[in-house]
C-alpha cells in the first residue's frame, strides 16, 4: 500500500469518526479531532491540531476540552516540562463504548422502559395496544440486559461467553 493509499484510507476512517460523533451527540469537529489524534504518532498540541484540521484555535480548544472531559482524549505535558499541553486519543475503543453504554444508552433504555411499564399499567388488559406494549417492554428488557452485560465485561469476555453459548 502506497503512502497515498494510506492517506486515503486514514481520511475515510476519520470521516466515519466525524459521522459517528454526531450519533453520540458530539460535533463533527469532535470526531475529526479525535480521528486526527487517533492516527497521530505522538501527542499533538492545539496549534498542531489547528494545522491538521483547519479549524479555528477556539474550536480546537473547546473540542479538546470536551473530549478530555469525557475521556476520549488525554492531556499530556510537553517533554522537558514545557508549558504547551499536548493531546492524545484514548485508543482502547471498548473502554469508550462501555462508557457510552453506561452514560447514555443505559439511561435512555431505563427511561423508555419506565414509560413503557407505565403505559402497560394504564392500558386495559383487553386493549389491542396491550400486546404491542408488552412486546416492546420485553424487547427493551432484553436490550437493558445486553447493555448491562456490555458495560460490565470486556470484549474478550463477551466473545468467550458467546462462543460457549454457541456450542
Amino acid at each position: 500500500m502506497s503512502d497515498d493509499d494510506s492517506a486515503v484510507a486514514r481520511e475515510r476512517v476519520i470521516e466515519s469518526m466525524e459521522q459517528s460523533a454526531e450519533v453520540y451527540g458530539l460535533s463533527r469537529s469532535a470526531g475529526r479531532i479525535y480521528g486526527v489524534l487517533y492516527f497521530a504518532a505522538d501527542p499533538l498540541s492545539i496549534p498542531e491540531l489547528v494545522d491538521e484540521t483547519g479549524y479555528a484555535k477556539s474550536t480546537v480548544s473547546n473540542v479538546t476540552r470536551t473530549l478530555s472531559r469525557i475521556g476520549l482524549v488525554h492531556r499530556k505535558s510537553s517533554a522537558g516540562g514545557g508549558r504547551r499541553v499536548r493531546f492524545e486519543a484514548e485508543r482502547e475503543i471498548w473502554f469508550i463504548l462501555q462508557d457510552v453504554f453506561q452514560q447514555y444508552i443505559q439511561r435512555e433504555v431505563q427511561t423508555t422502559l419506565r414509560t413503557i411499564r407505565r403505559a402497560e399499567e394504564q392500558v386495559p388488559a383487553d386493549a389491542h395496544e396491550q400486546e404491542h406494549i408488552q412486546n416492546l417492554r420485553e424487547t427493551y428488557e432484553d436490550l437493558e440486559e445486553i447493555v448491562q452485560l456490555a458495560s460490565e465485561y470486556s470484549a474478550t469476555e463477551l466473545r468467550e461467553a458467546l462462543e460457549i453459548y454457541e456450542r
